[in-house]
């Protein structure tokens, strides 16, 4: 007996042939079965299933550690969670594949970059300074173009590389053209947003939007597309640890005085 409210769109023939995928002990006998689905996907997040077993209860065990495998495998779910940017992989520039892992104990400030838009100069030339500046201490500047805001990126990779370290002498690693909005966004955006929202909802408002990561992968702070990289220099700074050992140079010396 199955009892649904589900939308026509359901899958609800995995769920089935997960049941079905291996044969139940004789003592094991489902009686009803729920399903619901969350409203924001096809399949469910919130599964719930009711099941009156006969003894033995270990069967039952049994059967639901299968039917929980059997339910991962027919649909793709999983319940595994990201909990760093290290747990991504990217592609470059060129198509080759970045583990972010290699990133491990630098700051990182990721920002979606296009070639055409009124941010442009500025945020390249800034971005540039504070690459410079810091990239010795342990900064890394992540780009990642994209063509969703206005179509201000609408070329290939090969031409966006040649606007971004020709034009604009970037030194900073530049990654493939990705969507970070939709259902087609790259899973480092879902997580970046999912770490930190915005003002009006987690999706990115516009190109050069920035997050700033720290030393163990922590999305710690999130800035709008118009906020000035040069602005967000204090917040790197301390990530850094620059401005403990600043304050250091300070303090030993007014002791050294007294």
């Amino acid at each position: 007996c199955v009892s649904s409210r589900l939308p026509r769109s359901f899958p609800a023939v995995p769920i089935l042939q997960a049941l079905l995928y291996k044969p139940l002990t004789p003592s094991v006998i489902p009686c009803v079965f729920h399903f619901r689905a969350s409203p924001s996907t096809k399949i469910s997040s919130r599964f719930c299933s009711w099941i009156k077993p006969r003894v033995p209860p270990q069967d039952f065990n049994i059967f639901r550690a299968g039917f929980s495998a059997n339910f991962t495998a027919m649909t793709g779910s999983s319940s595994k969670q990201s909990s760093s940017v290290y747990d991504f992989t990217v592609k470059d520039i060129r198509g080759n594949d970045v583990d972010l892992s290699i990133y491990k104990g630098k700051v990182l400030l990721i920002v979606n970059v296009a070639s055409q838009c009124g941010l442009t100069n500025s945020n390249y030339t800034e971005l540039n300074g504070v690459y410079t500046k810091y990239k010795d201490q342990g900064l890394e500047i992540l780009a990642f173009p994209c063509n969703q805001f206005g179509g201000e990126e609408p070329g290939d990779n090969a031409q966006i590389a040649e606007v971004a370290c020709s034009r604009f002498k970037a030194e900073f690693p530049i990654f493939d053209k990705v969507e970070v909005n939709g259902s087609n966004a790259a899973p480092i955006y879902k997580f970046l947003k999912s770490s930190k929202g915005g003002l009006l909802g987690d999706g990115i408002k516009w190109n050069f939007t920035k997050f700033l990561v720290d030393k163990d992968g922590n999305v710690v702070d999130r800035y709008a597309p118009t906020t000035s990289p040069l602005s967000i220099e204090k917040d790197v700074k301390k990530l850094l640890g620059l401005l403990d050992s600043l304050k250091q140079q300070h303090i030993i010396p007014s002791l050294l005085v007294k």
